[in-house]
């Protein structure tokens, strides 16, 4: 009796994959899954593919946030929303990929699939192929004051459409300019400036060692155990539980996005704001990125640091001075630049700008890491100045027929006064080959 129940059940699972494999709004999302669009983030298909599934077989209260996150990211049971955004993340890359594919290979289809702001189902829409006939009214005279309004309204729409060719920036917003814009060239894609986690600056100096990436990920930093001391108070306990589970950021990271979002123009609308602690490493595999920070605070930094001529270093963590190290020295250059004491103080900090490639090839990374947060906001506002941008270029050779996208790194010296970056120029600058 077992087994009869067993096989009916199967049955009507293949009656039922059998009935959405025949509808025509599934074999759009099959199209649109096997896009060019689509190709190069495998969690974007699945994602689409699901939300659509529950959609088309009525099952909408599945689509929460928390089920995506749980059915498709793989989190766990008590996972936060609020704490992890990786799932409105997504989301909101998907609704960008269908407005290319409709945009493009899909412009013929007879139904258009959309999500919805505030919502995680899927809306197939009908495209009516046939525009309304045209009705043929009789000609006949009207009185001259039926016409002036009419006329009016075109002598205003010339006069609009001239002083827009005349002066088209007082009307739209001009583009992110260089070196910004080699991360807006990657198609639609939204770029991601991931901020610091100052939590993990401060777990660093709590341990008194340094840590990787890999700890970083480890699941014993995640669920806020000790690193280092296998018998901790509860008072630590405490602390590294609250350290390991809150999402804080440095006031330097917000001079650095708040500045970002001044000098973007019309691309700040593609900008999205994730802290390190959000992030995975398979999301590197898609889409440009913005890391703030260096990697004692940041720690995704590692992940590109053997590409960089210019690496921080540290000595016993706490007490030691940070500095960058040039692995590379070329004539009149340091092999060292030590940075300030500690954040706060007043004297010399180094920061460096680095613009490098994704290691798949579909995206860039641009680093601003400085070896104190006054290091870090100097690189913000240096990007946020047009004269800056000028000097970098000069200093890197870059002229307006050099073959884009240019990569490079340059070490930057700023003058702190009680906690405040200022006077800043460049010391040295490197070429990063693709």
């Amino acid at each position: 009796m077992r087994r009869v129940f067993i096989l009916a059940g199967l049955a009507r699972m293949l009656e039922v994959e059998q009935e959405l494999k025949a509808d025509p709004r599934w074999q759009l999302i099959e199209r649109i899954t096997a896009s060019s669009s689509f190709q190069k983030s495998g969690r974007i298909r699945e994602l689409l593919r699901y939300m659509a599934e529950r959609t088309l077989h009525g099952q909408t209260q599945d689509l929460s946030e928390h089920g995506i996150g749980r059915a498709v990211f793989g989190k766990p049971q008590d996972y936060s929303v609020v704490e992890d955004s990786s799932v409105r993340v997504h989301v909101r890359q998907l609704r960008l990929r269908l407005h290319e594919y409709f945009d493009g290979e899909g412009r013929g289809e007879s139904y258009v699939v959309e999500i919805p702001k505030g919502s995680y189902s899927a809306l197939f829409r009908a495209v009516d192929q046939h525009p309304p006939a045209q009705i043929s009214v009789p000609s006949r005279s009207r009185p001259w004051f039926a016409v002036v309004p009419w006329t009016l309204a075109a002598l205003f729409l010339s006069t609009t459409i001239a002083v827009w060719f005349v002066h088209p920036g007082q009307i739209s917003q001009p583009l992110a300019p260089w070196p910004l814009s080699t991360l807006f060239a990657q198609g639609s894609e939204p770029v991601q400036v991931v901020v610091a986690d100052a939590n993990y600056g401060m777990t660093r100096l709590l341990e008194e060692q340094p840590l990787t990436l890999d700890t970083y990920l480890a699941p014993s930093y995640r669920s806020g155990q000790d690193l280092s001391d296998t018998h901790p108070t509860e008072r630590e306990t405490r602390m590294m539980k609250y350290l390991s589970g809150s999402l804080l950021t440095s006031y330097a990271d917000v001079v650095v996005v708040n500045n970002l979002l001044r000098v973007c123009g019309s691309d700040c609308d593609r900008l999205i704001i994730r802290s390190a602690r959000e992030l995975r490493p398979r999301d590197l595999q898609d889409g440009s990125f913005v890391f703030v920070g260096s990697p004692s605070s940041n720690p995704w930094v590692y992940y590109f640091q053997n590409k960089l001529n210019f690496q921080e270093r540290e000595g016993v963590v706490g007490e030691s001075l940070k500095f960058f190290q040039n692995l590379h020295p070329k004539p009149g250059e340091e092999e060292k630049y030590p940075g300030l004491s500690f954040t706060g103080s007043s004297g010399e900090d180094y920061a460096t700008i680095s613009l490098l490639p994704v290691p798949d090839g579909h995206g860039s990374v641009l680093i601003l890491q400085g070896l104190q947060q006054e290091g870090t906001e100097a690189a913000g506002i240096f990007l946020s100045d047009a004269g800056n941008r000028q000097k970098l270029a000069q200093a890197l050779g870059i002229t307006s027929s050099t073959p884009q996208p240019f990569y490079f790194e340059a070490l930057i010296r700023t003058q702190a006064v009680a906690g405040a970056p200022d006077a800043t120029s460049i010391v040295a600058t490197r070429l990063i080959q693709k």
